[in-house]
């Protein structure tokens, strides 16, 4: 005889435990309404806990990193480490009562149109049972760091030495004196590059799009600025800090874009500037190299790059990314998101689709626009179910939608 599926029916369901899904079901808390977390992982913030690098730090200032309803303690340094942000995490979980249902795998969430509800089916890797979730309300926060991305390059199923997506990196020990090339030129390729040379690998980088490189300070002003004055003048000033700071880039094969960089940031594209930790200082000097793009791999270990010029590397490190899962398990996702698996409404419209679907993390503006799309799509569920909006709520998310809209 076959077990039967164990059906649950809960007011809201978020799929998702990292800070997005922590913080929807916390303002959903503070407002009395019933929702559960479902988490494929045995734990909640897994990209944090276990697919990130020993040194990360988060790159903006802990005001700009707040999740609702809880600041970050003033003893924590501006600009907090992993394992305090971990922490801080851990409590937020406890003090707002968060329900998660880990090693809960979605295979599949769908809109029923005969009783109204979403019902999203999942496994629990546990056991191996199936449970059936009916929810009027279904918040997807899965976010925009889902799956790891290595890109197709040619000849790289026959490379010699190896490769690894940077979410297996922890630090570069295990590659003292190795010839190691990192593929990225964001936050996480720009400090792997700089963690990899303090360790004593012979590092080298592949970038091949303009961007724009800051150190924390400096997005700290800008950030703190752009309340204020128009995003024109902002990047006129981060500009002129930069270049103060760097001077001309592009002969090291570092290149700025055209478009300023909160201009660019909050354009669709949803670009950030790359903060440097410390990697142009040895990118100037000749100790960290930079290569444009990847043409093909050789046999072997060699690497030929679209400059024609060549290397032989031990190990590649892609910093390429990721992907969402959305397409995967959500089948009418249409609802709210594009074949890309991106809402299809950009900022501030994008966290709303028909039929009560939501999404919390996908707004391309980090853990800022993550408490806001929690506060919004919790004060929206509650004005469906109760008939009200509290003021406070309205007045908190409209503050963000002109901080993050500036």
């Amino acid at each position: 005889m076959q077990n039967q599926t164990m059906e649950i029916e809960m007011p809201v369901v978020i799929v998702g435990a990292g800070p997005a899904g922590l913080a929807t079901s916390a303002c959903l808390n503070k407002f009395s309404i019933p929702n559960i977390i479902l988490e494929k992982d045995d734990c909640h913030a897994s990209l944090w806990r276990k697919r990130a690098y020993d040194r990360l730090k988060l790159h903006l200032a802990k005001e700009f990193c707040n999740l609702p309803h809880m600041p970050f303690s003033s003893d924590l340094p501006k600009f907090v480490p992993r394992v305090d942000f971990l922490r801080y995490l851990d409590d937020y979980v406890i003090n707002f009562k968060i329900a998660i249902q880990y090693n809960r795998y979605v295979n599949n969430a769908s809109f029923d149109v005969n009783c109204g509800k979403w019902r999203v089916t999942v496994t629990d890797n546990t056991s191996n049972a199936d449970e059936t979730y009916l929810a009027d309300h279904l918040v997807v926060a899965t976010g925009e760091n889902c799956d790891p991305y290595i890109p197709m390059i040619n000849g790289l199923e026959n490379f010699e030495g190896e490769y690894l997506h940077c979410n297996k990196y922890l630090n570069g020990r295990p590659w003292y004196d190795k010839n190691v090339l990192v593929v990225g030129s964001g936050n996480s390729g720009m400090e792997i590059a700089y963690d990899l040379f303090t360790w004593g690998a012979n590092t080298s980088m592949v970038i091949r799009s303009p961007v724009h490189y800051f150190t924390k300070e400096m997005v700290y002003v800008g950030m703190s600025l752009v309340k204020y004055i128009s995003i024109d003048k902002v990047d006129k000033l981060l500009l002129i800090m930069s270049k103060l700071m760097y001077g001309d880039l592009s002969k090291y094969g570092l290149v700025r874009p055209k478009e300023g960089p909160f201009a660019r940031k909050f354009s669709g594209a949803g670009r950030s500037p790359t903060i440097d930790v410390g990697c142009i200082k040895w990118i100037k000097k000749g100790k960290v190299k930079v290569y444009p793009g990847i043409a093909s791999i050789k046999k072997g270990k060699i690497v030929e790059f679209e400059d024609g010029r060549s290397g032989e590397f031990d190990v590649i490190i892609f910093a390429t990314g990721y992907r969402t899962n959305v397409q995967k398990w959500l089948k009418d996702y249409k609802e709210l998101f594009n074949e890309n698996g991106f809402p299809k409404q950009c900022f501030p419209n994008h966290w709303k689709g028909r039929n009560k679907i939501y999404c919390a993390g996908f707004s391309k503006n980090g853990l800022q626009g993550i408490a806001y799309d929690a506060q919004k799509i919790a004060a929206d569920i509650n004005f469906a179910i109760n008939g009200r909006k509290p003021r406070a709520a309205a007045e908190a998310t409209d503050a963000q939608i002109k901080l993050l809209d500036e």
